[in-house]
């Protein structure tokens, strides 16, 4: 298949993460783009406004002209959220569109370009937007396809000029519906690969076969940097050729000397195979960000940016949206939002926090994501989340999963040992915290619609005047 076939995109189910940097990658290169998503939200607003068609209801009548009047010049993109009894998917199986997943669009894309794939059950998509960021920061070319909104580029979009001989494309690794499979890089990441998504893959043993696939198609000559605690099996299918690298914060071929944290600055060295490096400082917070960071600067040294080049790319990063990001400060209190939603994210989340704010009273607002999720790792989430002071649990974001029987937020709440836990809605969030505003930090949490709280929270905390004498 060729993209150069196609002359219309359709996209079911665009507001996604993922599916959005596509659909503006499309656009920018000329395509006349339109898609469907369930709700609207800032994504599809934003894709609205740069020229994207977006509609909300799933209604055959809404497909554009353009598609119906040019099948087979129409190329539809599909997420693997979309349900199986949906209309417009239907029609346009039954009509004999050309439909391919986003994984597989994904693939065809960076087939031609040298390929840095960032996978990992946790720390992917910090680690994918550090590497796109040091290398844009740097001036090499490169585009990226990201899974989070970063701050620096405001996008999960960075597209090169194409000046290059053979262009650098970073890309975010999704093991979810095993949509990995379809990238062969030249250099890839794995931050880790925990247990997850079990309600694809059945059990642990068929996550670790399908990394091993993914860990497979690195091509010869390439790199692979693995996190020295993934399983040691990962690499049993590893090409020959391939030159293999593990890391973390503390040992392993690379790791980090030195490591001091100063306010918000977390600073240290690196000690490297391809050139060890002294003073770089790091002002998203976080062990977890460092060691992500850690992963990112093997991968811009394999590509020769310049060691100065590299300190000054960390020190300009700003981040990634909802991942450790400081949404409020002052009243003396401090607000921070992130997307954390397996218990190892939270595990490091909350360490982090801990680092940064010792002896504070930390409140956590949790939104649990998928009842499959919750349900498999119920007593490690109650762990993590019982290191919050106080902890405010929301009902199950459920996504693409119907309700189970017997699986709420209340057997969380059962098992967490917080001195202060509480189970509350969305809606009710906020008058929680006028009743109960005793803490210095405050934290919500997790991967569904809880973003939709952060703005009414922020305002509430900026107009309540806490400490305010």
């Amino acid at each position: 298949m060729k993209l150069e076939d196609y002359s219309y995109i359709y996209f079911l189910g665009i507001g996604g993460i993922g599916m959005s940097a596509i659909a503006r990658w499309f656009r920018a290169k000329g395509f006349p783009v339109w898609g469907y998503d369930k709700t609207r939200t800032a994504l599809t607003e934003a894709l609205e406004q740069e020229g994207i068609a977006v509609h909300y209801e799933d209604d055959v009548a809404h497909l554009p002209q353009e598609i119906l009047q040019h099948k087979d010049q129409t190329l539809v993109v599909l997420t693997p959220a979309i349900p199986a009894e949906h209309a417009e998917w239907n029609y346009l199986k039954e009509q004999g569109y050309t439909i391919k997943k986003r994984s597989e669009v994904l693939g065809i894309i960076t087939a031609s370009a040298y390929t840095v794939a960032v996978a990992g059950t946790h720390g992917k998509t910090t680690t994918s937007s550090i590497v796109a960021h040091l290398l844009h920061h740097a001036g090499v070319d490169c585009s990226a396809f990201l899974g989070g909104i970063a701050t620096n580029l405001n996008s999960n979009l960075l597209i090169g000029k194409g000046a290059a001989e053979k262009e650098v494309v970073v890309v975010e690794a999704d093991e979810y519906d095993r949509s990995f499979l379809t990238l062969f890089p030249d250099i890839a990441i794995v931050t880790s690969a925990d247990p997850d998504h079990l309600d694809i893959y059945g059990d642990n043993e068929e996550l670790i076969r399908t990394f091993q696939r993914f860990i497979s198609q690195v091509k010869p000559g390439g790199f692979l940097f693995l996190h020295e605690a993934t399983d040691p099996r990962l690499t049993a299918l590893v090409q020959e050729g391939v030159q293999v690298y593990k890391y973390s914060l503390r040992s392993g071929d690379a790791h980090v000397a030195h490591l001091q944290v100063n306010g918000r600055w977390f600073e240290f060295d690196v000690v490297s195979p391809f050139g060890d490096m002294a003073g770089v400082r790091l002002g998203v917070p976080g062990f977890h960000n460092a060691e992500n960071t850690l992963a990112a600067i093997l991968a811009a040294q394999v590509l020769q940016v310049p060691a100065q080049s590299i300190k000054a790319g960390v020190e300009a990063f700003a981040g990634v949206k909802r991942r450790f990001e400081f949404v409020y400060e002052g009243h003396g209190k401090v607000y921070i939002d992130d997307y954390a939603h397996h218990p190892k994210e939270i595990d490091a989340f909350m360490g982090s926090l801990r680092a940064l704010y010792p002896n504070k009273k930390i409140k956590v607002i949790f939104q649990p994501h998928l009842f499959t999720r919750t349900r498999d790792f119920a007593a490690e989430f109650a762990q993590s989340l019982s290191k919050a002071d106080e902890l405010v649990l929301l009902d199950i974001y459920p996504a693409r999963e119907k309700p189970l029987p017997g699986v709420t937020s209340g057997i969380l709440l059962e098992q967490v040992t917080s001195p202060v836990k509480v189970l509350l809605h969305k809606e009710e969030v906020v008058e929680n915290l006028l009743k109960n505003g005793d803490f210095d930090v405050l934290a919500t949490v997790g991967a569904g619609d809880i973003d939709t709280l952060v703005k009414p929270i922020r305002n509430f905390l900026e107009n309540n005047g806490y400490g305010l004498e």
